[in-house]
């Protein structure tokens, strides 16, 4: 293969954007770990060797790779079971139970110098009830949503010397979102922050509506109705401390996604009455919070290697509301809403074992302990974040090609809030990730 693969892989990348699945919550909005290596050790990753899926762990540990190429080829399988129990209104149980999200990751090795692309699910949160739950409030219509956020990533590592890796990346990130919302007329006025023309003059009609609706989606798992892009950046070192102990430090920034739009007309605001007006919807300053992580990788044996990393994820700077504005193609005006989230930073501890059997075969194991970051006053049904530890197992195939088959599996036992909405809250998780390694 010639150096030029790195450019042709990228562009066959870049082609595939509009083809990721999105992904959905387990730390919050990030995924317990990327990668069937990382997440069979509970996501422990910072000092180990994880394959390209460093570039969206600790990018200097791609200098562990080794000579030549290597490109991965994954898939996940994320599992929610997501139930909301309405007490005398019903029960509602979310279909969104399988989401199946690929990966690809291309990376190469010269002298001193790791390099490459790959493009990867970063994360997000999503629910779908039928339009005959009790959160459609008798609208007659479904109840989603589907928040995704991938990455197309650009990493480089450098040895500096024997002991000393550094690692950074230049992240093309993207955010997409779906939502069909139903509420009282009058909780739908109490998160309205301003307004203005024709749409102002309107709303307090809807005041006394036993339902409203906030509508934009393109029905696909594929992409969203609003779209936002951006960029972010990642450090990182690694240090070989001695012969059987590595020390690894990450730093992820915050995003810089645009807002996220609609086309003009891609969205509705609606009401018995009837009342319908279509319009664009800008989801405002969402972003992705920065991450710091530290860890260690222990060579216990000549086939044990432990490994544990402590990651501190910035929510509270990203996630203390949720504000979107309708602009009017209608009847003209706009009008724009706040739902508060007053999100918690989250401190995660990741942990985890690999054995080599043999070989052919490795086995891994780990937990991900974390905590719910959501205030039980804030979940609401449609993002309902808050599942918090996972206990993963994985193994490992060496092919006689020279490939490899890596496997995961993570279970989230379920968790349950009371929602300052009104609705108890249950969410649990089996998520599954499998991929193909070759070197070349």
């Amino acid at each position: 293969m010639n150096h030029r693969t790195p450019l042709s892989l990228a562009a066959v990348l870049a082609i595939t954007l509009g083809a990721l699945p999105l992904a959905h919550a387990t730390n919050g909005m990030l995924l317990e770990g990327y990668g069937p290596v990382a997440a069979g050790m509970g996501g422990a990753s910072t000092a180990t060797d994880n394959g390209i899926a460093a570039v969206t762990n600790n990018p200097a540990t791609l200098g562990l790779m080794g000579a030549g190429s290597r490109l991965d080829v994954a898939v996940g399988m994320l599992g929610p079971n997501v139930n909301s129990d309405g007490g005398p209104y019903g029960k509602a149980k979310s279909g969104g139970t399988s989401y199946v999200m690929p990966a690809v990751g291309y990376g190469r090795s010269d002298g001193t110098l790791t390099y490459g692309v790959a493009l990867f699910a970063q994360g997000g949160m999503g629910t779908e009830y039928g339009q005959d739950s009790f959160l459609a409030m008798g609208s007659g219509a479904p109840v989603r949503s589907e928040l995704g956020v991938g990455r197309l990533i650009a990493p480089v590592a450098w040895r500096v010397s024997p002991s000393l890796t550094v690692g950074a990346t230049l992240d093309f990130v993207w955010s997409s979102l779906d939502m069909r919302m139903a509420a009282s007329g009058a909780q739908l006025g109490g998160m309205v922050t301003s307004a203005g023309g024709n749409l102002a003059a309107a709303l307090p009609a809807l005041g006394g509506a036993p339902w409203a609706r906030i509508d934009f989606s393109d029905n696909s798992s594929f992409s969203g109705a609003a779209l936002g892009t951006g960029f972010a950046a990642k450090l990182g070192v690694l240090y070989q401390a001695s012969p059987t102990l590595n020390l690894g430090a990450s730093l992820h920034s915050q995003t810089h996604i645009g807002d996220m739009k609609t086309s003009a007309s891609g969205a509705s605001i609606s009401a018995p009455g009837p009342f319908l007006d279509n319009g664009r919807i800008t989801v405002q300053n969402f972003q992705m919070p920065s991450e710091i992580t530290i860890g260690a990788a222990w060579q216990a044996g000549a086939n044990t290697l432990l490994a544990a990393d402590l990651r501190h994820i910035g929510w509270s700077s990203v996630m203390k509301d949720f504000r979107l504005r309708f602009d009017s193609a209608g009847m003209g005006g706009n009008v724009s809403f706040a739902l508060p989230q007053n999100w918690k930073d989250q401190t995660v501890v990741h942990i985890g074992a690999s054995q080599r059997l043999s070989p052919e075969w490795t086995l891994r194991a780990g937990a991900n302990v974390a905590d719910n970051p959501i205030p039980d006053a804030y979940v609401n049904p449609l993002f309902p974040a808050i599942v918090k530890s996972h206990y993963t197992l994985g193994a490992g195939y060496a092919l006689s090609s020279g490939g490899e088959i890596n496997a995961s599996a993570a279970y989230a036992p379920e968790v349950k809030v009371n929602a300052g909405s009104g609705p108890v809250i249950t969410h649990s998780q089996l998520n599954l990730q499998l991929m193909y390694s070759a070197r070349f």
